[in-house]
């Protein structure tokens, strides 16, 4: 039987659930509110899993420079796995010498090390040093490309094609703005050693310095990285992320017609997602939101609770109007394992999705010895001959 416990949330006390505490990550949830210039967006708050904004966000489209970040990844796992370090040199081939626009400046006798060609992807967003790892990685350039393109679908990135390690034009080099806001998420969550790369000012090789192309580094406003992009298909791009305080939020956007744009249309975003959204914590780990009664159970009930510490997303007006209710399928079959997950807790949010926690088992719950079953038995045998009464005066 499906079970409902509904309350009010006003502000974080929770009438009658005590809902109070911590956030944890839970499904995430899209609003409306934000008109980007961009021709396609995608902005996500990672600590708590909300997708603030979506436009055109599963298009496969060209990357640009953007996709350097498939190729900075393949390079971290490579230095994961130990089959490289930092120090370990690489060969520069005469066709990544000649590639053309933005570069590291390599020559052909040079001998740059993993951690060089990290910064002069990073920072520098060089065609030649990218060619220099796929090379050094895969042999070519275009087994590389097969290899990135296998790895981007094993980490869910179902929009996307890599044909080469740069980003240069090509009609089979395609990635979703979606795509590259999980890929960034990943390189952040899984390689933080690496991450601080790609928010270096400036890099100088043979001689030459070159600053940092990602806009706003230093500004002021918590942007960390990751990396610009501009072709003539793809127009001024972005793929960035943003910490403020406890809160990060990664965006890609694409489509704009100058670097300045490109400028506004990120400050906008940051501005927009930190000022006009407020972080609500709703439950610590393990505090009990409710119990739900228990069949044929050592104990009557069984405590349900977060897993994980419960943190949402909310319009900064109206975070103090939140409706939710828990939902079980009842009563509870014994036994009960602690950490099975009973049902959830729904919090419905002005002007925005709805959010789902999911709520466990606080407790083992043991089967009941012979008196709770033998007491269930007469229980089911009353209710059955109560019933045959009322046929029959009937």
């Amino acid at each position: 039987m499906r079970n409902f416990l509904r309350t009010h949330l006003l502000g974080l006390a929770c009438a009658g659930l005590g809902l109070t505490g911590h956030g944890m990550q839970a499904v995430a949830q899209t609003v409306a509110g934000f008109e980007t210039s961009a021709t396609s967006a995608y902005v996500r708050d990672l600590t708590t899993g909300t997708v603030l904004l979506e436009k055109s966000a599963d298009v496969p489209l060209p990357p640009a420079s953007m996709s350097k970040l498939m190729t900075l990844l393949m390079l971290f796992e490579a230095l994961e796995d130990e089959r490289l370090s930092l120090d370990t040199t690489f060969t520069v081939s005469p066709r990544a010498y000649q590639m053309g626009g933005s570069r590291m400046f390599l020559e052909p006798t040079d001998r740059p090390t993993a951690e060089d060609l990290i910064r002069g992807i990073a920072v520098l967003s060089g065609n030649d040093a990218t060619v220099v790892v796929a090379e050094g990685l895969a042999g070519t350039e275009d087994a590389f490309a097969q290899m990135a393109t296998r790895r981007a679908r094993e980490l869910g990135m179902r929009n996307t094609s890599i044909a080469n390690a740069s980003g240069w034009p090509d009609p089979n080099h395609l990635m979703s703005k979606r795509d590259l806001a999980i890929l960034a998420e990943h390189i952040i969550n899984t390689y933080p050693q690496y991450y601080p790369y790609l928010s270096e000012p400036e890099f100088t090789w043979n001689g030459i310095t070159q600053p940092n192309r990602v806009p706003l580094l230093g500004a002021g406003v918590g942007l960390d990285g990751l990396k610009t992009g501009y072709t003539s298909a793809a127009g001024y791009s972005l793929t960035g992320s943003v910490q403020q305080g406890e809160r990060r939020i990664i965006f890609a956007f694409g489509g704009l017609e100058s670097e300045r744009a490109r400028v506004q249309e990120a400050e906008a975003i940051i501005n927009w997602a930190f000022r006009q959204f407020a972080q609500v914590t709703i439950a610590r780990e393990d505090e009990v939101i409710a119990r739900a009664p228990v069949w044929l159970g050592a104990e009557n009930s069984v405590p349900l609770v977060v897993a994980k510490e419960a943190r949402i997303l909310v319009p900064a007006i109206g975070a103090r109007n939140l409706d939710a209710r828990v939902v079980y399928d009842g009563p509870v079959p014994a036994p009960v394992a602690a950490g099975t997950q009973l049902g959830e807790l729904v919090v419905d949010i002005p002007d925005m999705a709805q959010m789902r926690i999911p709520l466990v088992a606080g407790a083992d719950v043991a089967e009941g010895g012979f008196t709770v079953r033998a007491q269930a038995a007469a229980s089911r045998l009353f209710t059955k001959i109560r019933g045959a009464g009322q046929e029959a005066l009937n």
